[in-house]
């Protein structure tokens, strides 16, 4: 997830998301990842006096953020929670299956990212938080302290694809039996780049334990995987679902749903795997989009793939 146009950046395949997206001026549309608001004002500007667009974020500063930017309009409803919980919200508004459009930008954002104190990054030094909701759950330094070594060597293969994987959790298990489990984003790196023994030439080597981490922290996957597996039962028929995501196991996850639920051999062990649909199903529209192949600036949105689907009937 990108940085929105309303903190003056451009979110990713801005343009592409909500040409997916198909909006009409009277349409029904959420925004399951608010950010910053980019995708949101661009579906705004398409939406006549009567349509409707729920903003949708679980982090309480990008909430802040809609309703200072959104809180006027009456166009809009600001939602504080996760994607996950849309099924909630959606059946105590009675709008199952009234839905014309779904986005979500998977990932993490530009503010979270820059923020040394969300600890997202190990760019700068911040506490070891990794939370997109400051508000409930551990930290990522409280969920290192407490998880089992093989659980964490699963978490690192699957969700880092990290080859190091059993190597970092036992630098991390002797650490903590050590009572020096780092408290900080530079001292995790530190202590993960010591226990990887050779190094891709481009890329940081915690690169995958941070991603692998805050997945695992934040429940990403998991969440995800609800959202596919009951997005067809919001949308209408026709209605569209649009989701960016940022690495290969989220997009695999988006094209199985997108191809109808139909086979989990691409996926790896340990993944979410939504059951085949016994009602409405998705249908893939269009060819998927990869950043890397268009002029993206922000490397960050390099290995963006935005993928379209909508409801059959």
């Amino acid at each position: 997830m990108t940085t929105g146009e309303a903190s003056g950046h451009e979110s990713v395949f801005l343009k592409e998301a909500v040409e997916g997206l198909a909006v009409r001026a009277d349409g029904f549309y959420i925004d399951g990842t608010y950010g910053r608001g980019g995708h949101a004002a661009a579906i705004l500007r398409r939406l006549g006096s009567s349509g409707r667009l729920w903003l949708i974020d679980r982090d309480p500063e990008a909430i802040a953020h809609a309703r200072v930017h959104f809180g006027d309009d009456p166009r809009c409803r600001i939602v504080d929670a996760s994607f996950r919980a849309l099924d909630d919200v959606l059946a105590e508004a009675g709008a199952e299956g009234r839905l014309d459009g779904l986005l979500l930008d998977l990932g993490v954002s530009s503010p979270q990212l820059d923020e040394p104190r969300r600890g997202f990054s190990f760019m700068r030094d911040g506490p070891l938080d990794m939370r997109m909701d400051t508000t409930h759950g551990p930290t990522a330094r409280e969920w290192l302290q407490q998880v089992d070594e093989q659980e964490l060597v699963r978490v690192l293969r699957v969700y880092g694809e990290e080859r190091f994987a059993r190597r970092i959790a036992t630098a991390i298990r002797i650490a903590r039996d050590e009572d020096a489990l780092p408290s900080t984003t530079l001292g995790l790196a530190e202590l993960v780049s010591a226990a990887i023994p050779r190094r891709d030439r481009h890329k940081h080597p915690a690169t995958r334990t941070f991603q692998a981490v805050r997945i695992a922290v934040n429940g990403e996957l998991d969440a995800l995987e609800v959202v596919l597996q009951q997005a067809p039962n919001w949308l209408r028929v026709g209605g569209r679902l649009v989701v960016i995501s940022f690495h290969s196991l989220e997009d695999r996850m988006v094209k199985r749903a997108m191809r109808g639920a139909r086979a989990a051999t691409d996926l790896p062990p340990g993944i979410p795997v939504a059951q085949p649909p016994t009602g409405p199903s998705l249908r893939a529209v269009g060819k998927p989009l990869f950043g890397d192949r268009h002029d993206i600036e922000n490397p960050r949105a390099r290995s963006a793939v935005l993928r379209v689907a909508e409801r059959a009937a």
